[in-house]
């Protein structure tokens, strides 16, 4: 947007978050308040600058109330007074319970989307929270809630941090309507269809929203003709852990449509209504929503405050795409940001490059471009009749679909027109590769693929390029719905080979997961001869952590698997978990006589001797 920094910029560039803000842009009322539980970043990568600028280019006066103090007079809720049309809630970027706490339910040390790192600015549950909050002090003005959190816990759902099934969000919070995935389409049709003069409480047939209805009461339909999926009602589900499994693979059958089913679960004598999704956004509205006029900057008021670590990481990084057709047992992103891919013009792109390299602390280096899963820029279905009516969780599991145009040669180009720019040193690419999708057999042109795997490694790996194989045993790999291992192998020695050849000192370094559902200890002893037998001692651990809405979290909980309904094990114990996350680090000599030890007494005596010879 400009070349200046925050401090240079007048307040009005940023939305209001003061009475005073307001005053200067000449507002008495507004027409809607968010708030959020992360700090207001004025950015495209924050989902409460999004809808405040969206709702902003609409005409409406918004501001926002980012992080306040749910444990005082409730001054910062009371500031504005009501909106004139509604009030809305997110947690931030990030469920609650994720960003404050670990796998190990501890808490953790920094909040990455709070100046200075503080972790003490939101509360536990920040959606429900903030939403009971308002309905307290304002009975009478709609709350709508969205973002990650709402989403994810739209309909009954195993919270991992209370060890227990909880109803939907809507019911936990008191809110009238929840949005749930990307909100643009919704909360614009919501706006819409409110400055037509529609009562906020017959909004009930917008797509990708939810509210709770009288039960025994028809549902309403206006012009819809939508087919009604009944869900096992909640209570149900308390007492059925098999009932709750199936429950999800309907309720992810139908996120992943394009043309969806109406969800329908009783619950506490009312009915919980999920309307269908919108379909994928197009290239237009998605540029759209990334051509609003962010200033790029955290708001004025945190700069005596200390750094917000989220927004530094993605400071100078270019998104290009969202979704992910991938549909990783144990990731959210397919069922938040959808399984299709919906890619923003080369054209946005290269303008917000523009902008990024305008601004005054930019020293040439681009961090990371991509999206959820980083090389998936573009790709899409062939024929587009044959996704419409399609349903399967992944679109390259168990292998690449024939329908997939997986062709990365948009994605090189862009990544040689990035690396051109005059005032850019370096573009990286550092998260979410696919690698499986740069060795596709079902490829119509290898050439193209050997191009992109050529350009990535040689110009756009900052020393370590992070990859995320996950496991390496075929029977959890296929759990996880993530791609076998020889894949893995394969790129390394690509990686490895290309790097040699052209001189450059790089590595790659995996990323693995211990205790998914179906792994056991015998199953982290191979993964950890297979990575030694790699060169490997890894660093980092990753314990697998049940968070709503995905098929390994069902697992965890009731012990079965959604679509099969079969019984599936899985390490649930602290000491079952800690046993598994003891192979990561076998190379350690605290370590060595407790996997020894375990080995034997399970009679595992060749896996002991592969490890320590």
């Amino acid at each position: 947007m400009n070349n200046t920094t925050n401090c240079e910029l007048p307040i009005t560039a940023w939305l209001p978050t003061t009475v005073k803000e307001a005053k200067k842009r000449g507002w008495d009322q507004l027409d809607v308040i968010l708030i959020t539980g992360d700090a207001y970043v004025d950015h495209p990568a924050f989902g409460a600058a999004v809808m405040g600028r969206l709702l902003e280019a609409m005409g409406l006066k918004v501001a926002i109330i980012a992080q306040p103090n749910w444990q005082d007079d409730l001054r910062d809720f009371k500031k504005f007074g009501a909106p004139k049309y509604f009030f809305g809630v997110t947690s931030g970027n990030m469920d609650t319970m994720v960003n404050k706490y670990t796998a190990g339910k501890r808490k953790r040390s920094e909040d990455a989307y709070t100046p200075g790192g503080e972790t003490d600015k939101r509360p536990d549950y920040a959606t429900s929270v903030y939403s009971k909050i308002l309905k307290q002090l304002y009975p009478e003005s709609p709350v709508v809630i969205g973002g990650i959190e709402a989403s994810l816990r739209r309909v009954t759902h195993y919270d991992f941090w209370q060890d227990k099934l909880m109803p939907n969000i809507l019911t936990s919070s008191g809110a009238d309507l929840l949005v749930y995935g990307m909100g643009e389409s919704p909360i614009k049709e919501i706006v819409r269809l409110l400055l037509a003069g529609i009562p906020f409480n017959e909004l009930k047939t917008i797509p990708q929203t939810a509210f709770l209805h009288p039960a025994g009461v028809e549902l309403p339909m206006g012009n819809i003709l939508w087919d009604v999926q009944e869900l096992t009602s909640h209570e149900d589900c308390l007492r059925d852990k098999k009932a709750y499994a199936k429950n999800f693979m309907h309720v992810e059958v139908e996120s992943n449509k394009q043309f969806a089913n109406r969800l329908t679960q009783k619950v506490e004598e009312k009915t919980l209504v999920i309307n269908p999704p919108f379909q994928t956004m197009t290239e237009g509205e998605i540029d759209a929503s990334f051509d609003l006029p962010y200033t790029r900057l955290p708001h004025p008021k945190y700069k005596d405050r200390g750094p917000i670590s989220a927004y530094e990481m993605i400071k100078f990084s270019l998104n290009t795409h969202r979704g992910c057709f991938g549909g990783c047992s144990f990731c959210t992103i397919s069922a938040h940001q959808g399984k299709m891919i919906a890619s923003r013009s080369k054209e946005s792109v290269l303008k917000e490059l523009e902008e990024i390299t305008r601004m005054k602390d930019f020293k040439g280096y681009i961090s990371d471009m991509g999206g959820p899963s980083a090389n998936m820029y573009q790709m899409k279905g062939i024929d587009q009749d044959l996704c419409d009516k399609c349903a399967a969780p992944s679109c390259v599991h168990p292998v690449i679909c024939k329908n997939l145009d997986a062709d990365p040669s948009k994605m090189t180009q862009l990544y040689k027109e990035v690396s051109s720019h005059p005032s850019v040193k370096k573009a990286f690419v550092s998260s979410g590769l696919r690698y499986d999708l740069m060795f596709n057999e079902r490829s119509l042109d290898p050439k193209k693929d050997e191009e992109y795997v050529d350009q990535l490694i040689t110009h756009h790996v900052s020393g370590r390029l992070k990859v995320a194989p996950e496991h390496t045993e075929d029977h959890v790999l296929k759990m996880m719905r993530k791609p076998a291992f020889h894949y893995f192998e394969t790129f390394k020695r690509k990686f490895e080979e290309i790097s040699r050849k052209k001189g450059i000192k790089q590595e790659i370094i995996p990323y693995f997961i211990s205790s998914h559902p179906a792994c056991t200890p015998e199953d982290m002893a191979r993964l950890a001869i297979k990575t030694k037998k790699l060169g490997y001692r890894l660093e980092q651990v990753q314990d697998f952590t049940p968070t709503p809405m995905t098929v390994a979290t069902e697992i965890y909980y009731s012990g079965y698997h959604p679509y099969t309904l079969k019984e599936v094990k899985t390490a649930i114990s602290l000491d079952d978990k800690t046993k598994q996350r003891t192979f990561f680090f076998w190379y350690k000599p605290e370590n060595r006589n407790i996997i020894k030890n375990y080995l034997a007494k399970q009679k595992l005596f060749d896996l002991a001797k592969e490890l320590f010879g």
